[in-house]
């Protein structure tokens, strides 16, 4: 790769990190159980949450392959020591390696591989690739963004009303006192991995993402990318968007939905 990352080197790069991201897939499927526990030895990390055989190996596959492809690029991931000399670099990978832990080890469908790559602290590559369904979201930087292949776009809603959402119940709990009399939401079950359910807002099948507190820059990164480039916003609860490759990458409660929906939203949360 160049030093620079010019727009010809992002189109020559695109090929390669989709064969990785099938590589990557390759080496978690096997451990993988639909509707059943996963084969993978299971620990768990500091504060209790899980991890398995196969996030590490994910994570360390894709260590090797994204650094070979971007030699400049610093690191972030979920199961990599983090070192803040990423805070000094321009281009940085932001990797989840299975994202939805708990979906995958219980073998509930919804968890994928999340992979951007941030310039200047922006995301500039978003790829989420989804296993089972086979499903590839990529975006990038002001290209648009696409399923498989094919351009997506945020539904056009302008308004609440029949609004498709999902996310913690207590989130779409205050959602519905604040959106009025009888807003007719249609509930979508909990999409475990947070990069699917913001991945599913930009394709138009969900309308409005809830994301409760603790969500780091892993989960949220490449799918955030997706998001805006088909349409949509990924933004807190006062509106403002969110911020990556800072010293301390946990996020607050956070909002997905088409820019149409931001807006009445968040008038809806503050009531």
């Amino acid at each position: 790769m160049p030093d620079s990352l010019t727009d010809d080197a992002v189109s020559a790069l695109m090929p390669e990190l989709r064969a990785v991201m099938r590589e990557a897939a390759d080496i978690a499927r096997p451990f993988f159980r639909l509707g059943g526990q996963t084969s993978a030895r299971i620990w768990s990390k500091a504060g209790g949450s899980p991890v398995t055989e196969a996030d590490v190996a994910v994570d360390a596959f894709l260590k090797v392959r994204l650094s070979a492809l971007v030699p400049r690029a610093a690191w972030l991931s979920e199961e990599t020591a983090d070192d803040p000399a990423r805070l000094g670099h321009d281009l940085v990978w932001i990797v989840d390696p299975i994202d939805g832990t708990r979906a995958f080890l219980s073998g509930h469908p919804d968890w994928s591989i999340a992979v951007a790559l941030l310039s200047g602290g922006e995301p500039l590559i978003g790829f989420v690739h989804a296993p089972v369904g086979n499903a590839d979201y990529e975006a990038v930087r002001g290209r648009g963004a696409t399923r498989n292949g094919e351009p997506i776009r945020v539904d056009a809603r302008q308004h609440l009303t029949g609004a498709r959402i999902t996310g913690p119940k207590p989130m779409l709990d205050r959602l519905t006192r604040g959106a009025g009399t009888e807003p007719d939401f249609e509930v979508i079950a909990r999409i475990p991995s947070l990069a699917l359910r913001l991945a599913r807002v930009a394709d138009g099948t969900v309308d409005i993402g809830m994301i409760s507190g603790n969500a780091r820059d892993w989960d949220l990164a490449a799918a955030d990318l997706v998001l805006r480039e088909a349409g949509g916003v990924v933004c807190d609860f006062g509106g403002a968007a969110t911020l990556y490759n800072r010293p301390d990458p946990v996020h607050g409660e956070l909002l997905a939905a088409p820019v149409g929906l931001r807006d009445p939203v968040l008038s809806a949360w503050d009531v």
